[in-house]
């Protein structure tokens, strides 16, 4: 009976006498492994970013779209010139109504020239209510938001992030300056404090302005989108409801809007994209199959080149399943040390996304860094039976011959 440490030894000896093979192998197993890691860490990074992003929408989030999601194609309405409502201030107010709404933001979005004195520049200008600060966790770092009046009511009055306050008023105070939007002039009143991106919108540089200013500003009488925030998590299936009816009847019996959750959008997101990790991991894998068959051509060889050894041992009493374990074991720790290499050049990799893109945290998930590592030691194992069944046939005397 064979020691587990003997045949370690006996391995170990036999990967060192080939370096050069032992190296060829080792790349293309640690190659498979880091990929696996890289890959699945993109997905995993991805992931994560889109859950942050909507978590930065806020909580209990209802959001109403114009226009259907469905495509029907072109019918009778269209052939005749008929379009959907627009979504209006009006039906914002409308949905006020119910108990279960905690706050309601109008949205409209555009861009526009601000400038101040001789400095300019182009920035995203939101038009909405007091109520965006809450729904959509901003803070304030200087001043005062938007006062809490009236939708209709146009007000010449600004917030703005804080590189727009640095590019444009640079050392000055910019509380109490007046800037201009295109044609109108607006007065700086409050300084954000958030920074980072909000669903596609660098915080630090947004305008914010009341609604009615911005369907001025903008020359539009509809909104964006509706942000409906719900008093509990409970009730958003009841405001759903309420929201589709109540523009349904405005709309003369059209649903003619799209009626989302926060929640059904990440979870739709996240099964896209966990399916995606899967599938870049699936594919990274191949390498991996491609690293066992390298394995079982090279140990082919290495069988070929070794037969006087192998002879050997079996005219000193090796048995067929000794000699069978002795080639398994000498593959599964090439394959065990190729893993272990690709796990550390994965997660270095995974490193390099997550400092070069900071904002997408890719770490590779626990699955992926197990999995891997199972799979190239399965794979050495698999591949190279081959091989050790046909050192474990050879004859002793031929083999020591080397015929």
């Amino acid at each position: 009976m064979i020691r587990t440490h003997d045949v370690v030894a006996f391995g170990w000896g036999a990967l060192a006498g080939y370096r050069a093979r032992t190296l060829l192998m080792l790349a293309a197993m640690s190659i498979g492994v880091a990929s696996v890691l890289m890959l699945t860490s993109l997905g995993e990074g991805a992931r994560r970013y889109v859950r942050e992003e909507f978590a930065s929408l806020g909580t209990n989030l209802v959001i109403v779209i114009p226009g259907r999601s469905e495509t029907a194609g072109a019918g009778l309405g269209t052939m005749m010139g008929l379009t959907p409502r627009d979504l209006t201030l009006g039906d914002a107010k409308a949905l006020l109504r119910n108990p279960q709404v905690a706050r309601i933001a109008p949205l409209n979005v555009g861009a526009a020239e601000a400038s101040w004195q001789s400095r300019k520049r182009e920035v995203t200008v939101i038009g909405s209510s007091s109520d965006i600060l809450q729904i959509r966790h901003w803070t304030l770092a200087r001043g005062k938001f938007l006062p809490a009046t009236d939708w209709d009511r146009a007000a010449s009055v600004c917030v703005i992030g804080a590189k727009i306050r640095d590019e444009l008023f640079g050392a000055h105070n910019a509380l109490g300056q007046w800037i201009r939007l295109g044609e109108n002039r607006y007065r700086v009143i409050g300084i954000l404090g958030s920074e980072g991106r909000s669903i596609g919108i660098d915080v630090q540089e947004l305008v914010i302005i009341p609604v009615a200013s911005a369907q001025a500003l903008f020359n539009v009488p509809s909104l964006f989108r509706i942000f409906i925030e719900v008093k509990s998590r409970a009730a958003i299936p009841s405001v759903l409801e309420f929201t589709k009816e109540t523009i349904r009847t405005r709309h003369q019996g059209e649903e003619d809007v799209t009626v989302i959750t926060q929640d059904a959008v990440l979870s739709t997101f996240d099964r896209i994209l966990g399916a995606l990790t899967y599938g870049v991991g699936g594919i990274a894998a191949i390498s991996l199959a491609v690293a066992g068959i390298l394995i079982m051509n090279v140990m082919l060889v290495a069988v070929s080149q070794r037969t006087a050894e192998i002879g050997l041992l079996k005219a000193l009493g090796a048995s067929r399943r000794e000699i069978l374990q002795l080639i398994l074991s000498e593959a599964l720790l090439l394959s065990s040390i190729g893993g272990l290499i690709g796990l550390t050049l994965g997660q270095l990799g995974s490193w390099a996304i997550r400092f070069a893109l900071p904002q997408l945290q890719a770490y590779p998930p626990a699955w992926a860094v197990f999995a891997s590592l199972f799979v190239a030691v399965l794979t050495g194992a698999v591949f190279s039976f081959l091989p050790a069944r046909k050192a474990s046939t050879l004859d002793p005397v031929l083999a020591l011959s080397k015929r």
